[in-house]
């Protein structure tokens, strides 16, 4: 009962800690909804090229708005210390990183649900690509955010140069971008193998992370 005790203090601690710092999820939201204008007004209001590209368009901005949260994964608490005090309290660091990447994506992620058909309506984009594109935003959202942890615990061993989380995050996404953007445009018989692609990838991630970012993290509080 301990060890569930301590896991719901932290998910609730980072529940706290993500109201009260919500001009950070706000900035995000708004990075992304203001590139979405900006595309908008530098192209026109070319319909057929809002169709062909899109997608992309979109895709694009949610990788570089993960890119702006790296930061907020492990930092803060590396800092502080208050990694260390969480492993003190019965939790391995493979636990503590699954909660943060359940309660990353739960805050910093899924209200993109929300924003993601209003980019949508703003870019005339069909019904159809839209309900197909919240369900493979349901399937590579948790890689992106996989990724934003390996990323952010690789930061706590390079203090001098944190763009390189950001680059190790862009790499790695390559084909989840890819086969999320070609599944909108898939015909009917690729679109569940691509999903399925997808899912693959994200069980590979999701199987690896916790044991790569705590290793980082293990290694950097050895180093501090």
């Amino acid at each position: 009962m301990s060890i569930i005790s301590s896991i719901l203090a932290l998910f609730f601690r980072e529940l706290k800690l993500t109201y009260r710092n919500y001009y950070d999820v706000l900035t995000i939201f708004l990075f992304f909804l203001l590139g979405i204008l900006i595309f908008v007004f530098s192209i026109g209001s070319n319909k057929e090229i809002f169709n062909e590209i899109g997608i992309g368009i979109i895709w694009t901005l949610l990788l570089l708005s993960t890119n702006l949260s790296i930061k907020k994964f492990y930092d803060d608490d590396f800092n502080d210390g208050n990694l260390f005090i969480l492993h003190l309290s019965g939790l391995s660091y493979e636990l503590i990183v699954l909660i943060k990447l359940i309660a990353f994506w739960i805050f910093f992620q899924l209200p993109f649900l929300l924003i993601i058909p209003v980019a949508c309506l703003i870019l005339d984009m069909p019904y159809n690509n839209i309900s197909l594109l919240m369900i493979t935003f349901l399937l590579s959202s948790p890689i992106l955010t996989l990724l934003a942890s390996i990323s952010g615990s690789m930061n706590l061993l390079n203090n001098k140069n944190f763009a390189i989380g950001g680059v190790i995050v862009m790499i790695l996404s390559i084909p989840t971008i890819i086969f999320s953007v070609s599944t909108i445009n898939a015909p009917a018989e690729l679109i569940k193998p691509q999903l399925s692609i997808i899912a693959g990838i994200l069980f590979l991630f999701l199987a690896l992370t916790p044991w790569i970012s705590a290793g980082c993290i293990k290694i950097a509080i050895r180093n501090g």
